[in-house]
């Protein structure tokens, strides 16, 4: 079972398994593919190469085994690309390589490896500023905020968000509907730093201009990296009444979410487990231990690598006996007991 540690009031859990694609796609990371040796692909099939692996990583239960399935491959053939690649040409292959590398950082989310991980996200802004596009800058800085909050370096987190921001505000007049949504993104992951933090003014202030954005969408429109789409907005709103320790108000604004509307699994699941966390601060066992094994029948490998979930399989597992079987189920399917 994992270690549990408490560092002022965060809860933070040890690294899980290892997922069996780790050491092949840290191989694909440790590798430079030299120069005259083969011809790169050409930019369309790389392009649509990484819109099959967002389709897939979204539509999949197993999502990190059938993404850790195409990324070795997609690493190696992106990073040959932009080195081999000139003008404008390599500026767009140097954003592909980015949003790659933004794949990898969400299967590299609570994998034992943080070192890759921390490669992950400074490759991908290097590559994402040179290529000089402004979505494919705010998407790697949005991961990179990702991995800051996640580590509890929380004045990084902020910092990268308002310099991103403030760097796209000269392309909003003219923005297209994907670099609006990672505007409207950026806001949503500056009102989470900001509840992480406890400062629940900012927070909501933050989440407001958000809603604001995704306000202008078709009601179809899901941004493939973020998740930003209006039915995640509610999602967020419970996040942020969670990590405010208000599971009363998560609870209770959780009602009006419906999460079937949410087309990915990982991220349907990953909203579930959130609400879970609501209930958990209440103590009601019964209700969280429910949306827990609803998570894992939307997406088992996101709870079986979500560290908040684990935590409360674990709590709930030494909690009220008339639970402990049904946990216990929950505990040996994610890979807590044996």
């Amino acid at each position: 079972m994992q270690a549990l540690i408490t560092v002022d009031e965060q809860v933070v859990l040890s690294p899980g398994t290892a997922h069996p694609a780790l050491p092949a796609i840290r191989h694909a990371l440790n590798q430079w593919p030299a120069l005259g040796h083969e011809p790169p692909p050409p930019l369309e099939h790389i392009e649509a190469r990484l819109t099959m692996a967002w389709r897939a990583r979204h539509a999949s239960p197993d999502h990190r085994t059938v993404i850790g399935s195409l990324l070795p491959d997609l690493i190696r053939d992106t990073q040959l690309a932009a080195r081999t690649y000139s003008g404008d040409d390599r500026r767009r292959a140097q954003a592909q390589l980015a949003d790659v590398l933004g794949l990898a950082q969400m299967f590299l989310a609570y994998q034992p490896a943080a070192d890759l991980l921390w490669r992950v996200v400074d490759r991908a802004l290097l590559v994402a500023q040179e290529s000089g596009d402004p979505l494919a800058l705010a998407q790697a800085s949005w991961f990179a905020i990702e991995a800051h909050r996640d580590a509890g370096d929380w004045d990084t987190a902020q910092s990268v968000n308002q310099d991103v921001l403030a760097a796209l505000d000269p392309h909003l007049a003219d923005a297209s509907e994907d670099l609006l949504a990672m505007y409207g993104a950026l806001h949503a992951a500056a009102a989470f730093t900001a509840a992480r933090t406890g400062r629940a003014g900012v927070a909501w202030r933050s989440w407001d201009e958000a809603d604001r954005v995704v306000r202008r969408f078709h009601d179809g429109y899901y941004q493939r990296a973020t998740s930003f789409s209006k039915p995640v907005m509610i999602a967020h709103a419970v996040t942020l009444e969670v990590e405010l320790h208000k599971g009363d108000n998560a609870v209770r604004m959780a009602t009006t979410a419906q999460a079937d509307a949410i087309p990915s699994r990982p991220r349907r699941a990953r909203h579930l487990i959130e609400v879970a966390r609501g209930h958990h601060l209440n103590r009601e066992h019964t209700e969280a231990l429910g949306l827990l094994s609803r998570a894992y029948d939307a997406a088992p490998e996101t709870i079986r690598y979500n560290a908040f979930a684990r935590h409360m399989v674990s709590d709930i597992l030494a909690g009220p006996a008339v639970l402990r079987r049904r946990a216990t189920d929950l505990a040996v399917k994610i890979g807590l007991a044996g």
